[in-house]
């Protein structure tokens, strides 16, 4: 009898032992990501009981703030169908997203003095506040990177070269997210899906854009591929496989390459570094990684080395085959070229005050990368100079200042080419980087380089 009882008392104390294991495991480890869930309901009650903060652009215009009726709260989104994708939302039957959600803890003041702060506010029944965002998002040059896509499906990133601040962050087609609780059913099947933040989300070949990344890898083992010549009959033959070109280029060098956009040179080149060294290189943009900028980014992907044969490789090559990238990365691969090779870490979020207006984060500029060479990166400008004078980018050019660019017509089994650009201004002394890609458009030359020149345009404008 006594020994039965031990055995149950081993078994009840064994018991006691796993949910102690568990529910640490939950407060501890799991603790901060259960509460920063976006359906976790505790969030929806303490949206009722504190003053959310605000989320303002670069020059102070506010992108999301809470008003005020009858003592009701209500959260409005003065941005509209420009910021959805980037700000995110709040819902009480949808949960939340965007900037919204990675920040809420900040923004309904449960962080650092504002959550000691606000725990005596309640105490006395007075008003608990949160803390409010500054983003470096110009509002303004966001909407009209909206209003150039004209809610066809594609994305713009604009980012400053010398900070990795992100001056526009635009996704098309966008929708309200002031009516997202009547549009929500619309929403989730229309076919253009418009919840998708391509901008960071999207998964897209880059085609003839890629071949920046192309040459920085052929040039980083084989300096005199730099000075070398090349000849284009229109065509290459790899493993029985015909890899056609818009048209035979004849002898040309790295320069022309990438001004003409030459598919036959590039594949050659792709070829020569070999697997291994197009998947170092794709890592050293690092397009393999989420970049931290302040909500998800989709890594880039492409075939593994080991199962790269000829003719993927010679497609990768050219911005075809397995490879997909966002937007964003490809923002990335033009900054790297305008900085010297050096890819400072991009970034959303300038600044977070507390309810008392104290600053809580504050960025700091730091290189994230070191892609490639100041050599190398002079000897691709000058051949995406050339694209813009003379080559396959000359709608990207504006007066005031001098355009590099890279255009891209990628192939996808969906229909027509996905259009690309991506570039910098002023390409001799560069300050701005960006990437446009227009789903299905055709031509990048002809539709996404004008968008890209307009908007670098407007940017140095306005003193970027």
């Amino acid at each position: 009898m006594k020994q039965n009882i031990l055995k149950l008392g081993y078994l009840l104390l064994g018991l006691l032992l796993v949910l102690v294991i568990h529910l640490s495991y939950l407060q501890v480890i799991k603790g901060s990501d259960l509460a920063a869930n976006s359906y976790n309901r505790r969030l929806q009650e303490r949206e009722d009981q504190v003053r959310r903060g605000s989320i303002y652009d670069a020059g102070g215009i506010a992108l999301a703030k809470t008003n005020f009726n009858g003592g009701k709260g209500r959260r409005v989104y003065p941005g509209g169908k420009d910021t959805p994708h980037l700000i995110g939302y709040i819902s009480s039957k949808y949960g939340r997203a965007g900037l919204e959600s990675v920040y809420d803890s900040y923004l309904l003041g449960m962080e650092g003095a504002d959550q000691v702060r606000n725990f005596i506010n309640k105490l006395l029944g007075r008003e608990q506040k949160g803390g409010d965002m500054t983003l470096t998002i110009d509002f303004t040059l966001q909407r009209q990177a909206m209003e150039l896509l004209g809610g066809r499906r594609g994305a713009v990133v604009l980012m400053d070269t010398r900070t990795g601040a992100l001056r526009v962050m635009a996704s098309s087609p966008g929708y309200n997210p002031n009516q997202l609780e009547e549009i929500w059913p619309r929403l989730v099947q229309m076919e253009d899906s418009p919840l998708l933040n391509r901008a960071i989300q999207g998964a897209y070949p880059p085609g003839s854009a890629f071949k920046v990344v192309t040459a920085a890898g052929v040039l980083a083992t084989s300096p005199g591929y730099a000075a070398g010549t090349f000849n284009c009959p229109g065509f290459l033959m790899v493993d029985g496989y015909k890899l056609t070109d818009m048209s035979a280029h004849g002898e040309v060098d790295l320069r022309k390459a990438l001004a003409v956009s030459c598919n036959t040179t590039f594949a050659q080149l792709g070829l020569k570094l070999g697997p291994d060294g197009f998947y170092r290189t794709f890592k050293a943009f690092g397009l393999d990684q989420d970049p931290a900028v302040g909500v998800p980014v989709r890594p880039g992907t492409l075939a593994a080395p080991g199962k790269m044969i000829s003719t993927e490789l010679a497609s990768s090559s050219i911005g075809q085959g397995e490879l997909l990238v966002s937007p964003l990365h490809m923002a990335l691969v033009a900054a790297a070229i305008a900085n010297q090779g050096i890819i400072m870490r991009p970034y959303l979020v300038e600044s977070v005050r507390d309810s008392a207006g104290e600053t809580v984060h504050q960025a700091v500029y730091r290189p994230w990368l070191t892609a490639t060479t100041a050599n190398i990166s002079g000897t691709i400008k000058a051949g995406m100079i050339d694209a813009v004078r003379y080559g396959t980018a000359q709608a990207a050019a504006f007066s005031g200042a001098q355009v590099a660019g890279k255009t891209g017509s990628a192939q996808n089994p969906h229909g027509r080419t996905h259009a690309w650009f991506i570039g910098f201004a002023p390409a001799e002394q560069a300050r701005l980087a960006v990437a446009v890609v227009l789903e299905n458009a055709g031509s990048g030359g002809a539709v996404a380089a004008p968008i890209a020149g307009k908007l670098l345009a407007a940017a140095i404008a306005k003193g970027y």
